[in-house]
Parts: structure tokens; C-alpha cells; sequence
């Protein structure tokens, strides 16, 4: 049976990522996360670890670099910008975190993800419906 105010470590740990999630463009030090979560640093950084397979500063990056990828492919923003805007500091931190990630720099990453826009072409049967000559 659970105390009231009792707070399963599961539901703590739900928390702290969701935390995480609403808060990742923030500085964020995980004193402040674990003791959001009620546990201490070294035991919240132990089990954030078991549940998810990752610790909650490798969590925060790659909430952060998935963001800034769906920046890089749906907008104009520079790099330095989406860098600042996804919660880095740095640029060059940026970049190296990025590029250790998808293994690409965050402009390749932009070039290799914008599609060029392919020509509209007419299907055969619409120009032969229409009477357009395909030999010009």
C-alpha cells in the first residue's frame, strides 16, 4: 500500500523527461532535474539510466539535435541560430555533438535533406488527349 504523497520512482523518473521535454532549450543542470524528481543526482542519473539506456544529459542532447534536424530540413534559420534556438551554448559544441550523431556536419545535413524540386512533367496520356506535340 502507498503513502499518501508517495511518488513511485517510475512516475519521478516520467516526470524528470517530460521535464526534459517541455525544457530542453533551457541551461538545465541535473541538480535541478533530480531534485525536481525528489532523488538525488548520482541516484537519479543511475536509474534515468536503467529505464531509458541513456543518461538524462544524452537524453537532453539528443532531444536537442533531433529538434535542430527538423529545423535544418523545414527551415530558413542559420545554423547559428537553430544552435541557439534548440538550447546550445556553443556553436562549436554544437556542431561537434551534431556531427558525432547523425555523422554529418549540420550544413551537410541541411544539403543532403532538401530535395531539389523536380520538374512537373505531363503524363503521355494527357498529352495525347490534348493534342500536345511531345517532339518539339
Amino acid at each position: 500500500m502507498t503513502a499518501i504523497g508517495y511518488i513511485p520512482h517510475d512516475e519521478r523518473l516520467r516526470m524528470a523527461r517530460a521535464y526534459l521535454d517541455s525544457n530542453y532549450t533551457s541551461a538545465i543542470t541535473i541538480q535541478y532535474v533530480s531534485r525536481e524528481a525528489a532523488l538525488s543526482p548520482y541516484h537519479f542519473i543511475r536509474l534515468f539510466g536503467r529505464v531509458y539506456k541513456q543518461t538524462p544529459y544524452q537524453y537532453l542532447i539528443q532531444r536537442r539535435i533531433d529538434r535542430a534536424k527538423e529545423l535544418l530540413r523545414s527551415s530558413d534559420l542559420s545554423i547559428t541560430e537553430i544552435c541557439l534556438e534548440v538550447g546550445f551554448e556553443s556553436l562549436g559544441s554544437f556542431s561537434t555533438l551534431f556531427r558525432k550523431t547523425t555523422g554529418l556536419s549540420p550544413s551537410e545535413y541541411r544539403k543532403s535533406s532538401t530535395k531539389p524540386s523536380q520538374p512537373h512533367h505531363i503524363p503521355l496520356c494527357v498529352c495525347l488527349m490534348h493534342g500536345i506535340n511531345l517532339e518539339t
